[in-house]
């Protein structure tokens, strides 16, 4: 689960509690890792009350501060327990650089092939990718050196993850990226806004939840001068494919293709559509059966269907005879 940062967490949690579901309900046992966070305790407090206000069995709090640290075999351990782990948001260059290669990583992959949930906010969601926004600036226009890139855990391969994405104007820096590896899927993700990424029949599928958007580019067929183009002046990035997945919206990851959406149908149209269903089998019984004409048959139906003038004539409101 790939999420954007500033996740409600009061009025309408649904991407929090939805993880809490994936996780196992009240069976879930999660691990939370808040590395990345600059807060104290108090960051795992509000995600441990969230947890189990939604029903989880335990939460564990798996804070590694340094590389060493990382070798605990206690905190190992807690990953390797949990149904869920949740990264926290905060510096992803700190959670990279301490968790990325160390058994509390590898853990954490471990987890994640055997079908635990793995989710992030923010930091959390950036170091999901194979590539990873270290820091960087904002603004719309992509430059040479707008950011810096290190490598995450590569639970998303061949792909770029960047977070807080409308809200903060990260679209150069990802497209700058994307523009010097053209190779790269670039996903931002905005805030209270999920991709939650699954595998289906080999292929990475994303579906989007949430009020925001996930964005992403796909440079397969880009042309870009980021080789050639010095110091922080504007990058040429010609041919990239946009695209804004709202709520509802599914990508598949692999093939980088938008899958088709399925269609809700509203309640009123689906009682419609089903008396039709009905009139339809009973007019084709009628028909079978020799029961009579279908031109007789349609003309059951219509006067069935036309309203008496007892059923359209209003009542007499009490006490006005």
């Amino acid at each position: 689960m790939i999420i954007g940062g500033a996740e409600d967490k009061v009025r309408k949690p649904t991407i929090l509690k939805h993880f809490v579901a994936l996780s196992g309900g009240p069976d879930a046992r999660i691990a939370v890792i808040p590395t990345a966070s600059s807060l104290g305790r108090e960051v795992v407090d509000v995600y441990d009350a969230l947890f189990t206000k939604f029903g989880a069995a335990r939460v564990d709090a798996v804070r590694p501060e340094s590389r060493e640290q990382a070798h605990d075999p206690a905190l190992v351990k807690a990953v390797d327990d949990a149904t869920g782990v949740f990264m926290t948001g905060g510096n992803q260059l700190k959670l990279s650089s301490i968790v990325c290669g160390t058994p509390v990583g590898e853990a954490i992959l471990r987890a994640h092939e055997r079908g635990a949930v793995v989710a992030g906010t923010s930091a959390g969601a950036s170091i999901q990718s194979s590539h990873m926004v270290a820091f960087g600036v904002g603004g719309a226009t992509p430059k040479q050196r707008m950011t810096q890139v290190a490598a995450g855990l590569g639970l998303v391969d061949a792909a770029v993850i960047d977070q807080h994405f409308d809200q903060r104007n990260r679209y150069g820096r990802l497209l700058m990226i994307v523009a010097q590896s053209p190779q790269l899927l670039g996903i931002g993700v905005d805030e209270d806004t999920c991709g939650l990424v699954e595998n289906v029949d080999g292929d990475l599928v994303m579906r989007v939840m949430g009020k925001g958007a996930v964005t992403v580019f796909d440079g397969t067929r880009m042309v870009s001068n980021a080789y050639e183009a010095t110091r922080s002046s504007p990058l040429l990035a010609s041919g990239v494919v946009f695209h804004s997945l709202p709520e509802g919206a599914a990508f598949n990851l692999t093939t980088r293709e938008l899958l088709p959406q399925e269609q809700a149908v509203d309640p009123e149209d689906a009682d419609e559509l089903a008396e039709a269903g009905r009139d339809l089998r009973q007019l084709a019984r009628d028909i079978a059966a020799a029961d009579a004409t279908p031109a007789a048959i349609r003309r059951r139906l219509k006067l069935r269907r036309t309203p008496r003038a007892s059923d359209t004539t209003p009542p007499t409101p009490e006490g006005d005879h």
